[in-house]
């Protein structure tokens, strides 16, 4: 069985021990963005059921080919998770590690633990970082990890990303990580995408709150309509959220009516 320790040190080109196998399933915008990423260290499959394989950046392979691998991570949409699943479940080998990177950690891995063999092991993880907020590189970065059928293959994995990309790695449980991106990414989402509907025209008297928001704005205005509702939509608790907002919204609107 593959074990994470043979690499939770900081890999070296000088190195004459093989390069762990990796299956990347889904090469959407984020897919594509850390694939240059994991090439540094692992020899990497790529495999997208919505994509031809002529268009896709890397070593590609089948769906099977590519379930074979040592790790395979799922990069694909929520929505696509229990197909993607279940057709790679028969390729899974005993111990290969099953890691997908959803916005949403309590559905995804719901799935998972349904419809996967029991001879492989599960790692949520979500990173808190994307295209346009790691552009300039990851490191310091933050990676939220929820172990899943192997807690201690999950201590491995959090010193490997700490010492192999040197991300700051938070271990938590599926439900708190959902209670929590309600706020950090729902919540924001809304903002930037009510912001984005508003059409503000470009505008040269701009105050530092005025470019913190618009730095806001830019960050997801090119996320897709599915990572969207994924985001504010799919997440258990975003619909406190929501609601909360919009009553916390129309009291600071009612302030502003004449008197």
């Amino acid at each position: 069985m593959f074990d994470l320790a043979d690499i939770a040190t900081l890999p070296r080109p000088d190195r004459a021990r093989p390069r762990p196998s990796l299956g990347l399933i889904g090469c959407g915008a984020f897919g594509a963005f850390i694939l240059p990423h994991l090439e540094r260290t692992f020899d990497v499959l790529v495999h997208d059921p919505a994509r031809d394989a002529a268009d896709l950046p890397g070593t590609t392979a089948g769906l099977a080919g590519v379930g074979k691998q040592e790790i395979v991570v799922l990069a694909v949409p929520l929505a696509q998770m229990r197909a993607v699943a279940t057709a790679i479940a028969p390729h899974l080998r005993p111990g290969t590690l099953v890691v997908d990177v959803c916005s949403v950690k309590v559905a995804p891995l719901a799935v998972l633990e349904e419809v996967l063999p029991p001879h492989v092991d599960i790692l949520g993880t979500h990173p808190l970082f994307g295209p346009q907020s790691g552009k300039n590189g990851i490191a310091g970065l933050r990676i939220a990890l929820c172990p899943g059928r192997d807690r201690a293959r999950a201590r491995l994995a959090k010193r490997f990303l700490q010492r192999a990309f040197g991300l700051e790695v938070v271990v938590t449980t599926p439900e708190e990580h959902d209670r929590q991106m309600a706020y950090v990414q729902g919540l924001t989402h809304i903002i930037s995408r009510i912001v984005l509907a508003m059409d503000v025209p470009p505008l040269e008297l701009r105050t530092t709150t005025f470019d913190h928001l618009t730095r806001m704005v830019d960050t997801v205005r090119h996320d897709s309509e599915a990572l969207f509702r994924t985001i504010a939509r799919d997440n258990p608790f975003a619909a406190e959220v929501r609601e909360r907002f919009a009553e916390a919204t129309g009291e600071v609107l009612e302030r502003l009516r004449p008197t």
